[in-house]
């Protein structure tokens, strides 16, 4: 009989969280794309209370940073263990992978805001990714 293997939890948090702000950028980059502005929030010019679009655009962020922080430990701890097929591996990094090339693809576009408010929405989106990962890793870390 096999001895179940593990990763420190420290390696799975780390690896979950750097998957779960590259989700959340990548969520990002392809809503800036399609209107979704994160900077919408500080605009005076509008005459909007909130625009509904930067709104939707922070909870699809932290929403997609959690949920990609908390089913990638998951997955890591599943897969470290031995429990998910390999076929099922493959198709998550399959996922993961035309993800991140519609991400950037969308970023080698020009810009449809202006490049400091543009860096100032990354920076957000990133903080906003990095947090709302950790959380959601760490969630999933304490349940196992």
């Amino acid at each position: 009989m096999t001895e179940t293997t593990y990763f420190p939890r420290r390696l799975i948090l780390a690896g979950a969280m750097g998957a779960g702000v590259l989700l959340a950028l990548a969520v990002h980059m392809l809503g800036a794309r399609y209107g979704l502005d994160l900077g919408g929030l500080w605009r005076t010019d509008t005459g909007a209370f909130m625009p509904a679009g930067s709104a939707i655009a922070w909870w699809l962020i932290a929403t997609v940073g959690f949920a990609g922080g908390y089913f990638i430990a998951s997955l890591m701890h599943s897969a470290v263990s031995g429990e998910i097929p390999k076929r099922m591996q493959h198709f998550l990094i399959g996922i993961g992978v035309l993800l991140l090339v519609g991400a950037g693809q969308t970023l080698s576009g020009p810009s449809p805001t202006p490049s400091i408010a543009g860096v100032l929405a990354g920076l957000a989106a990133l903080g906003l990714g990095a947090l709302m990962a950790f959380c959601g890793a760490n969630f999933a870390l304490r349940k196992i």
